[in-house]
């Protein structure tokens, strides 16, 4: 499938804010709350004593997440779907080498409706390209289901307010699988923030810089070469929630403070042209191709409370692998990238000692990873990251408890991509982010991961 332009919201969605000489920011419209629906801040539904689990896209994200579930005593794989058999007999033969029944399998494009229709699936988890995650996403929640995207779960401002209300209307749970906010660092410093230990987190910083080029002209790699169509033609942060989900999680946001706007700006398109001439030639297509993706994209936001973050998205410059997880407060700091620090108050103006360090971190551990984190060191993905959030979206499926990662958070999120890209496309203008929670964004006042 050819993906889905990130387009602008119409005209008359959007309108300039009157103001006093300041520049305004522009103002996306937002739909109002059909009567009746309610939000589903901190929703529960019934506990399912085993998850029964539909995978739709077995490529990369796919086929790590079967691996992971088979060390899910608690969740079953009742269905495999992909376009490509290829992928599909790929995990098939994996699940039946460990002496698991083979699961029911689809290989036709709009199979994945017939997928989200069984009556033997209670979660749909998604791992195809972008511009299927909405589409399956608000089909399977209308049938009953409740869905785990890939991100980002939306790609414009139509899509992500048509999950954020098909969730609230069905009462069906719809995560985003923001696997950063499960690391190990980023847990820890979660952790210490909610026990005060940064005092006020004033300011954050989270990003995602990764050398993409040489996989943006794999013919393998992403199906079709999504990624590098993206690149071709869209503008702003187009993967924006590494960074942005742990930071945003520390910060309380729809939890005691939210975001209010943000303004971006793009460096021009270098790297993508450069590297193709290098490999490809001077005269080749791929050189003379147009890329309207800039190299560096780099985002800012000011919160309801006065606090400010800062997003980067870098896929096309020869740096070392970041997501600048930075928080920064009235009594100390932390960072992950280039080098993890801890610093604070009476002698913030250095990091701890490695040996401090670590052993802060070891103290202030956080639960989840003391209960799970050293099977998921052994079970893997991306150093274990995948797999806690795997276990945990399947814990509090058992539970019936609300999940660590909502809707809420999915559309706050993922809502940068169009936003970036209109703010770019007004020469770096202030864009109004909408409150997906249409009120409810202070009805509590933390992020909470629940345990029995």
């Amino acid at each position: 499938m050819v993906l889905v332009a990130l387009l602008l919201p119409q005209l008359n969605e959007v309108e300039a804010s009157k103001g006093t000489g300041k520049q305004n920011p522009i103002v996306v419209k937002s739909p109002k709350r059909a009567k009746g629906q309610t939000d589903v801040i901190e929703l529960r539904a019934a506990p399912i004593d085993t998850v029964r689990v539909a995978f739709i896209g077995l490529g990369n994200r796919g086929v790590g997440a079967v691996h992971r579930f088979t060390f899910i005593p608690t969740a079953k794989i009742t269905v495999l779907c992909d376009v490509n058999p290829d992928y599909v007999k790929r995990s098939v033969d994996y699940l039946t080498n460990k002496g698991i029944p083979a699961p029911a399998t689809y290989t036709g494009a709009d199979d994945w409706k017939k997928v989200c229709e069984r009556e033997d699936v209670d979660l749909v988890y998604v791992c195809t390209h972008w511009d299927l995650h909405h589409p399956i996403g608000v089909y399977a929640m209308k049938q009953g289901k409740h869905v785990a995207l890939e991100l980002p779960a939306g790609l414009t401002m139509e899509e992500i307010w048509d999950l954020v209300d098909t969730s609230e209307k069905t009462r069906q749970h719809c995560m985003m699988l923001e696997n950063c906010n499960y690391d190990f660092f980023e847990m820890a410093t979660l952790n210490m923030a909610q026990k005060g230990l940064f005092g006020e987190i004033v300011h954050a910083e989270g990003a995602y810089i990764h050398d993409l080029r040489d996989l943006n002209f794999s013919e393998t790699y992403y199906w079709n070469k999504w990624r590098l169509k993206a690149n071709a033609t869209e503008e702003g942060n187009l993967y924006p929630t590494h960074g942005l989900g742990p930071i945003a999680h520390a910060m309380n946001i729809h939890r005691g403070d939210k975001m209010n706007y943000l303004v971006t700006v793009s460096s021009d398109q270098f790297g993508m042209t450069e590297y193709a001439k290098k490999k490809f030639g001077e005269n080749s297509p791929q050189a003379k191709a147009e890329y309207k993706h800039g190299d560096i994209n780099t985002t800012l936001v000011k919160t309801e409370k006065g606090k400010t973050m800062m997003i980067q998205h870098d896929v096309t410059s020869p740096r070392p692998y970041s997501r600048h997880h930075v928080l920064s407060g009235t009594k100390g700091f932390a960072q992950k990238y280039p080098v993890r620090g801890l610093a604070f108050d009476p002698n913030a103006h250095g990091f701890l000692s490695n040996e401090k360090m670590e052993a802060m971190l070891k103290e202030y551990e956080h639960p989840i990873v003391q209960e799970v984190g050293e099977l998921a060191r052994k079970v893997g993905g991306h150093g274990g990251m995948d797999f806690i959030m795997d276990y945990r979206l399947v814990y509090c499926l058992n539970n019936g408890l609300p999940l660590d990662q909502d809707v809420y958070d999915a559309a706050e999120w993922s809502c940068l991509v169009p936003l970036t890209k209109l703010s770019v496309q007004n020469g770096g203008r202030p864009v109004q982010i909408p409150d997906f929670t249409r009120g409810a964004w202070n009805k509590v006042n933390t992020v909470t991961y629940y345990t029995k």
